[in-house]
């Protein structure tokens, strides 16, 4: 059974101490594949080193995230046109809008957004989204980009079915992780109304980990629980949800 996390930030200091373990817990598990966004160019060296280190397992991102749209921000959008000038990713991500930290950068973050899925069309891969309390927002930017070389994954999809549904409209597919199995997470009720080929798996590590360990830190061989949760959502057995999954990752990332 081979399993696709397709958000996780293996290079995060909260796994300085463990990092290899950590790694190598999931692999053990089966979980072979790991979709790695960026946030800025402090990251950078963190990610490509990740990458020499796991060369058949880590697959990286470039961009820009939205909680990083500061006054700088053009200078940081100049870093990821020289890194895609250089060398090839798997995605522009993750990118987005998030305005639950600061809705004072709305439009640089828009600006930031719209540029990096331009520049995502241009290189004909994927876009990761990031989506904080601004659904109206990043569906706006996606109306004015919609097209056929418009696609990626809505990473750690919260919405309702409706927004779902909008999401899917756009070329997208819905990132599931950890919310999936909280109590109030709400995605989980009506998930089974969505078909699996528009789902895939993620954790998003060191962040969001699932019940039971909800709280803690989160790793990718979390990313079972999620298998597990959705395995019940759909009454599907693990091994097809992992299966359809990374198959949906693969129709993604082109890999």
């Amino acid at each position: 059974m081979i399993i696709t996390d397709t958000h996780t930030h293996l290079y995060s200091e909260a796994f300085d101490d463990d990092r290899n373990a950590m790694i190598n817990r999931a692999i053990k598990q089966g979980i072979t594949r790991f979709f790695i966004p960026a946030i800025d160019s402090t990251y950078t060296a963190a990610m490509l080193q990740l990458e020499k280190e796991y060369p058949e397992n880590v697959f990286l991102m470039t961009g820009l995230h939205p909680t990083y749209v500061k006054n700088n921000y053009k200078d940081e959008l100049k870093h990821v046109e020289d890194l895609l000038a250089k060398r090839h990713f798997y995605a522009i991500g993750e990118i987005g809008i998030d305005l639950y930290w600061d809705k004072s950068t709305l439009e640089i973050q828009k600006q930031a957004f719209k540029h990096q899925i331009q520049l995502a069309k241009q290189y004909k891969l994927p876009i990761v989204i990031h989506c904080r309390e601004a659904f109206n927002e990043i569906f706006e930017v996606l109306e004015t980009e919609k097209s056929d070389d418009l696609f990626g994954i809505f990473h750690c999809f919260t919405g309702n079915l409706e927004q779902a549904h909008q999401a899917i409209s756009y070329n997208m597919k819905l990132g599931i992780g950890g919310v999936a199995t909280f109590k109030n997470g709400k995605v989980d009720k009506f998930l089974n109304q969505i078909d699996l080929k528009h789902i895939v798996l993620e954790t998003d590590a060191p962040y969001l980990a699932p019940t039971p360990y909800r709280g803690k830190r989160n790793e990718s061989a979390y990313i079972l629980k999620v298998l597990e949760k959705l395995s019940y959502i759909y009454n599907r057995s693990e091994a097809d949800i992992a299966k359809i999954t990374t198959e949906n990752s693969k129709v993604v990332f082109k890999i």
